[in-house]
């Protein structure tokens, strides 16, 4: 696989010498059972997969090579590069500007952008309409382009099932910009439907199954179907791909739902008529990491730290896989664990910070499950461990370490 010139300042002393022992020890990533530190009072259970994976290095290594390459030029980011505050804010530091935030808020106008700017491109791709807008200006969309290669794959796959007449059914969130980039070509050769989770997919199979009528369709997905889209005759053939950030086993479970709701109206003799296999298209470290988490819960720790942005889609289905098995608090960096007492964490459900008290047990052994986000830096990882010990007295060093 490709090696990236990601800044050191990124790497860790520990976690990042946790990885490398790691690939040389499972090089076809078949253990996801998680790495434990021990220091004594505290146990970290580090997680077997986490943290920057081949799309976002990729990205990174561009961006930060594109200042290096051009000093006193106009750069810009579409949106932020990949969903981690770190980052994105030590390139805007750099002088990147950005164009749009992630919700398509502009922070800077078209009119300010010319030919002799650069145009950097996120690991999320971006929208058919707005690289229009890019080449119109004289804009290079190839050369700084950080899109990544496994989105690009889904792209491809849509195309490809789109061109033999099979409506494309997205699963991902309408407004994550990388399903609207997967939604603005998917649509160029088919018609396309976004559905969030299997909730919405639920609604759909009795919209195909004709218990739901097509008026509740369009009320139910209003702004998630494309232009002229026909329940009636665009449900007929179906293929499901996704947001690369999705809970993998969601997708399979929604492609699943989907399937058998083809096979009870058309029959399972006819069902590749009706129904594409598009399993091909789940990304690799949103798996990897995913299957990981999964590890995390056979474990039994006290509690679960997950490290990321909160705007970041594949930590927070980290965050979800985890909850359920023990308390977990979802942070950006070390500076939200405010004491041995006090932890300031995001929580998913309402999209906001809260402080919780007595987050860390009173008992003479913690054990801390980690992990993190496929866009967060082993180096915020580090800090995060770092400062949970410094809560307490430590009898091992990390050179004594168990991997």
């Amino acid at each position: 696989m490709k090696k990236f010139d990601v800044p050191e300042f990124y790497r860790s002393p520990i976690i990042s010498r946790i990885k490398e022992l790691r690939k040389s020890e499972d090089p076809r990533k078949k253990n996801f059972l998680p790495t434990e530190l021990d220091f004594g009072p505290v146990k970290f259970l580090i997680a077997r997969h986490f943290g920057f994976c081949y799309g976002v290095e990729n990205a990174i290594d561009i961006a930060y090579k594109t200042i290096e390459e051009n000093p006193g030029k106009n750069i810009f980011l579409l949106s932020e590069i990949i969903h981690n505050p770190v980052v994105n804010l030590d390139l805007q530091s750099r002088g990147i500007k950005f164009i749009m935030d992630i919700h398509g808020n502009k922070l800077s106008e078209w009119d300010e952008i010319n030919s002799e700017d650069i145009v950097i491109i996120p690991a999320f791709g971006t929208a058919i309409e707005t690289e229009k807008i890019l080449q119109k200006k004289g804009i290079d969309i190839k050369k700084y382009n950080t899109t990544c290669p496994f989105v690009e794959k889904v792209w491809n796959r849509a195309a490809e099932i789109g061109k033999q007449n099979f409506t494309v059914i997205i699963h991902g969130k309408s407004n994550h910009e990388e399903t609207s980039a997967t939604f603005s070509r998917s649509t160029q050769n088919a018609p396309s439907l976004i559905i969030l989770n299997m909730d919405e997919a639920e609604i759909l199979s009795n919209v195909i199954l004709e218990n739901i009528s097509e008026v509740e369709f369009f009320n139910f997905f209003e702004g998630k179907y494309s232009a002229g889209f026909n329940p009636e005759k665009d449900l007929i053939r179906i293929g499901v791909v996704n947001q690369t950030t999705m809970l993998a086993s969601e997708t399979e479970a929604i492609s699943e739902l989907l399937e058998e709701t083809m096979i009870k109206k058309y029959g399972k003799e006819n069902i590749n008529e009706h129904f594409a296999d598009t399993r091909d298209t789940l990304c690799y470290a949103t798996n990897d990491n995913q299957n990981a988490a999964i590890g995390l819960t056979k474990e039994t720790p006290d509690l679960a730290v997950v490290v990321g942005g909160y705007n970041s889609s594949n930590t927070t289905h980290l965050v979800e896989i985890l909850e359920d098995k023990f308390p977990t608090y979802f942070i950006s960096s070390s500076g939200k664990i405010i004491s041995e007492i006090l932890i300031n964490h995001f929580d998913i459900r309402t999209r906001k910070e809260i402080v919780t008290k007595n987050y860390l047990p009173n008992k003479d052994k913690v054990i801390i499950a980690i992990t993190s986000g496929a866009s967060c830096p082993d180096s915020v990882v580090d800090e995060v461990l770092n400062k949970i010990l410094s809560f307490f007295e430590i009898q091992h060093l990390p050179a004594d370490l168990v991997i």
